[in-house]
């Protein structure tokens, strides 16, 4: 073969491979309640004074209540947190730093500004109703992929809202 048939056949190789990557997709994982995975977005509401506060993020949700994680990003997909916890650390990697905490309510608080239910959340977006600090849920719209829980105790007021992706 001549060395111009081969640069010929090595530049159309090149070209499969960038186009056949262009193509591909990223693997999507799927809400998966037995495997205990959901995605979606969130908003966050607090009653804060002297002016309440509102904090809005795609999520994904993995593990369960004793070990997991919680994946924050912007909607352009900018990862904003990431929130990890086992029985033997509560991670929150932000800004390009990873810090650990006492406990998952410790790092909850740190990266949403409030305690969030992050182990009860587990259990209600399984349907099955679960107490909180405080927290009310309304797993009622749950089969419509939507979640609303509401503390009113200890204040301030907070209000959460899920929107589930299939």
């Amino acid at each position: 073969m001549s060395p111009h048939r081969r640069r010929l056949n090595a530049a159309l190789a090149s070209l499969a491979t960038l186009w056949l990557a262009g193509c591909a997709q990223p693997v999507l994982r799927t809400q998966d309640a037995s495997r205990g995975y959901w995605r979606g977005r969130l908003a966050l509401r607090i009653d804060a004074l002297p002016e309440p506060t509102s904090f809005f993020a795609n999520f994904e949700l993995s593990g369960a209540a004793d070990a997991g994680e919680l994946l924050l990003s912007s909607p352009i997909g900018t990862t904003l947190a990431q929130l990890r916890w086992s029985p033997q650390s509560a991670l929150l990697r932000n800004n390009g730093q990873t810090r650990a905490f006492d406990s998952l309510d410790a790092l909850a608080v740190e990266a949403t500004g409030t305690a969030i239910p992050i182990a009860a959340l587990f259990e209600w977006l399984q349907g099955r109703d679960a107490l909180a600090d405080g927290w009310q849920a309304d797993l009622t719209q749950l089969p419509a992929g939507r979640l609303l829980a509401r503390r009113a105790q200890p204040t301030p007021v907070a209000e959460l809202r899920l929107i589930l992706e299939p």
